[in-house]
């Protein structure tokens, strides 16, 4: 199943057609420069607002974190209409790009995931991030050729809307510990990244995967961009770039940490009776100018 991609006409929508050839040429400097490509995770319109007001040059969603705020467990659980609804408000939020988590995209077979990448499109993302592993399956990861006939659906919608979208394919075999032991895991991860390329996809992910050997061993191994999800004890950006990482993500590490400051602040109120927790915050004024712009 070989990729063949076609020349992308100008559409209707002239400003995703701008943003998703913006997004492109990040990955081309980060590459061309050793320098990663950064995108720190939003949930909601307030997170990707504050990242891009950080100096984000694109925003990446969170599956994980959107689920946990809409009241709803990981997994494939948020379902495709929350999903896109969410990535519409996201979208519309920032001027930046917007690159959607999608999990296994929503559907059971390319087709429903092409469904949800014309969705990604009509809410305004020119990116996603598609994983294989399953959730309640039988085994941790789809069958490669599964996936690859997944990824290539999600290609073909793609073009068909004339949208260069970044497709960024996620290899689950670090994060779910697939395979018996380091050799054959990484074997695995660069067999997949392969046929997932061939298949369409832009860009590779392997979460999980932050030994510096590994790293390196996907880097060099991988015919696309690597995307690593990096985190309290990973190596540093810079240290990443030097190994031949593209991108750096952190998946829902902002949100968790969002999440644990509320729950102490709320249990210090609770049982001290003190606000300590609350030093720091953003001051209303500021985050009402943010939250108030046109």
């Amino acid at each position: 199943m070989t990729h063949t991609a076609i020349p992308y006409e100008p559409t209707a929508n002239p400003a995703l057609l701008a943003k998703a050839r913006a997004f492109r040429a990040l990955h081309d400097s980060a590459r061309q420069h050793g320098a990663p490509l950064v995108l720190p995770n939003a949930w909601d319109t307030a997170s990707a607002r504050l990242i891009e007001d950080a100096g984000a040059p694109a925003v990446a969603t969170t599956s994980a974190g959107a689920a946990w705020g809409l009241g709803t467990a990981d997994g494939d659980r948020l379902g495709r209409d929350r999903a896109l609804e969410l990535i519409a408000r996201i979208a519309a939020a920032v001027r930046v790009p917007v690159t959607a988590d999608i999990e296994g995209g929503y559907g059971d077979g390319p087709e429903e995931v092409a469904e949800t990448v014309r969705g990604v499109l009509a809410a305004g993302a020119v990116g996603v991030n598609i994983e294989d592993a399953t959730h309640g399956g039988t085994a941790p990861l789809r069958p490669a050729p599964e996936q690859a006939a997944r990824l290539a659906a999600a290609r073909r919608a793609a073009d068909t809307a004339g949208v260069p979208l970044f497709l960024n394919a996620r290899i689950d075999t670090y994060l779910t510990a697939a395979g018996p032991d380091e050799e054959a895991r990484l074997k695995d991860t660069l067999e997949r990244a392969s046929v997932y390329v061939e298949a369409g996809a832009d860009g590779i992910f392997v979460p999980g995967a932050v030994r510096p050997g590994t790293v390196r061993a996907l880097a060099e191994g991988i015919a696309a961009p690597l995307n690593v999800m990096a985190g309290p004890g990973a190596p540093s950006v810079a240290e990443l770039g030097a190994l031949g990482v593209a991108r750096v993500s952190v998946g829902a590490g902002i949100a968790q940490a969002a999440h644990a400051l509320v729950r102490e602040a709320a249990r210090e109120i609770l049982t001290a009776g003190t606000y300590a927790t609350l030093a720091g915050g953003l001051e209303y004024g500021e985050l009402n100018s943010l939250f108030g712009r046109g």
